[in-house]
């Protein structure tokens, strides 16, 4: 009968922690097991970055003395003075001052109740440290004013090794040409090791802003660009973007260098807003606009040839030019080229190909491609082809007609004449 009160005893003394286990009381008057810390304390933990108390910075794997900073509140009801931090972080990373020595910080000035401070470390990163979370802990030390004694907090948390990024900008054909309008492709290529995100461009000093803008700072202002703004998203590390605009120039800029601004608005690895200001510069060359015209065949000396002209309705002179014919579908006749040197602006070039056939003449309609190549004022080589019909006829047998009748006038003027001598002779024998 004893142990069955006993055993009863000892069933009612373990059926709280069974219960309080069960249903996952909170324990000690609301702290400890819960899901949230409720430690009251002078010190409280706010943030943890790589960079300096105003501003956030990207880095990598590689980098050296590097600033980290902790951000701290004074949550207490009293100033706290002799703020001193020591910082314990993962393999891989070290301090600036060398290996093993203690990452160290002292805060420049105390802290009064209710107001922030911060600790900031300089760190190296090694090498093969990859981009990613770490966690880390801050041991603070400080003192209460009116107080004696040092307080230690520590704190717990977790960093992020971003990457960098690295936007570069360039054009894809740096040649625009005046007197026309040019698509223009820019590439925005991130080349570093972090993404950014929300990227918007802007280009600046335009027509549109030069009532708001005290000074020109290029020549942009003088061009029409029918685009000025682009949302481009999310560029990933070491990959690249394009926006495009179409560009107008006229004929004062040729020679010119056209610089255009961008703002490149975005968003970096620790999500803070970044303003970058690029600048994509263009070379502006004139313009060479060549047509073909007046494409016929004559007879010349008795050998047929295929002329032309050609005229430069442009701005600026072709140069080291020539001209050629070549045939198209059934047509036997053979390449032919000629120099013309520059062709000018204005004035037309006349070009003159003798006309020769692989095999037997063939006479009639002949489809050609009459070629003009040509260097512009950067030294490219362009090709225009201009295709024709050419109509080609027998050569005339005027020589040889001519020397036909000679052959039959010559004889009779020696019949005439050997007649007239005898008829002379007689008429003397009839007289004697």
């Amino acid at each position: 009968m004893n142990q069955k009160i006993l055993l009863s005893i000892m069933l009612i003394g373990f059926l709280p922690l069974i219960v309080n286990d069960s249903y996952g009381q909170i324990t000690s008057g609301g702290f400890g097991q819960s899901p949230f810390e409720r430690d009251f304390g002078d010190v409280k933990f706010l943030d943890s970055y790589f960079g300096t108390l105003n501003q956030k910075i990207e880095v990598e794997a590689g980098d050296r003395n590097v600033p980290f900073t902790v951000v701290f509140a004074n949550v207490g009801t009293q100033d706290i003075t002799g703020i001193k931090g020591q910082l314990s972080l993962p393999f891989g990373f070290s301090p600036a001052d060398g290996p093993g020595s203690i990452i160290l910080a002292d805060s420049d000035s105390n802290s009064l109740a209710g107001d922030n401070f911060h600790l900031t470390f300089f760190v190296n990163i090694a090498d093969n440290t990859p981009n990613q979370q770490f966690p880390g802990t801050v041991k603070v030390d400080y003192s209460r004013l009116r107080e004696s004694g040092v307080r230690t907090a520590f704190a717990d948390f977790q960093f992020k090794v971003t990457g960098d990024s690295v936007i570069n900008v360039r054009a894809l054909e740096p040649f625009l040409t005046s007197l026309t309008t040019n698509n223009v492709v820019i590439e925005i290529a991130n080349d570093g090791t972090a993404p950014i995100s929300g990227v918007d461009i802007v280009s600046t000093n335009t027509q549109t802003e030069r009532a708001s803008t005290a000074a020109s700072t290029t020549n942009v202002e003088n061009v029409v660009i029918l685009e000025s703004n682009w949302d481009i998203g999310t560029i990933e590390p070491q990959s690249a973007k394009f926006l495009t605009a179409t560009v107008y120039v006229p004929e004062s800029l040729k020679g010119d260098t056209l610089r255009i601004p961008l703002s490149i608005s975005y968003f970096n690895a620790h999500g803070d807003q970044e303003i970058i200001a690029k600048v994509v510069d263009f070379y502006i060359k004139g313009l060479i606009d060549l047509t073909v015209f007046n494409v016929e065949v004559i007879e010349l000396s008795g050998t047929q040839m295929v002329v032309g002209e050609i005229i430069n309705e442009g701005n600026q002179d072709g140069l080291f030019g020539f001209a050629s014919i070549q045939s198209r579908g059934d047509s036997n006749i053979k390449p032919q080229s000629q120099f013309i040197d520059e062709i000018e602006v204005d004035a037309p070039v006349p070009f003159n190909l003798p006309l020769e056939f692989d095999g037997e003449p063939k006479y009639g309609e002949h489809e050609v491609t009459i070629t003009v190549r040509y260097k512009d004022g950067v030294r490219d080589e362009i090709f225009l082809n201009h295709d024709t019909t050419i109509f080609i006829e027998e050569i005339s047998n005027e020589e040889e007609n001519g020397s036909d009748a000679s052959l039959v006038i010559i004889p009779i003027v020696i019949a005439i004449g050997v007649g007239f001598f005898l008829m002379r002779r007689r008429k003397k024998q009839s007289i004697t």
